[in-house]
């Protein structure tokens, strides 16, 4: 099974809860209502490394780590780097 394909087909199902919003955009340092969205298109970009570790996907970009919940899809939290 591909991981990374896994993530990438249901991303359509990503979400993350109220809380999870205030937690990314804290973490990111963003000023969006759309960290949901955001997140998403970090995940797509052409550099993000995909990584299963447990029950949870670790979306890597240039600039943050996005960590999701693997059978839920739930955005967790997301971190600079």
């Amino acid at each position: 099974m591909n991981i990374a394909n896994d993530l990438l087909r249901n991303l359509d199902k990503l979400h993350t809860t109220e809380r999870g919003v205030a937690r990314i955009k804290k973490n990111l340092n963003i000023d969006t209502e759309l960290a949901v969205k955001y997140c998403y298109n970090k995940i797509l970009e052409e550099n993000t490394i995909i990584n299963r570790k447990g029950k949870n996907w670790y979306a890597t970009t240039n600039n943050c780590i996005i960590s999701v919940n693997a059978y839920t899809f739930t955005i967790i939290t997301a971190h600079s780097l």
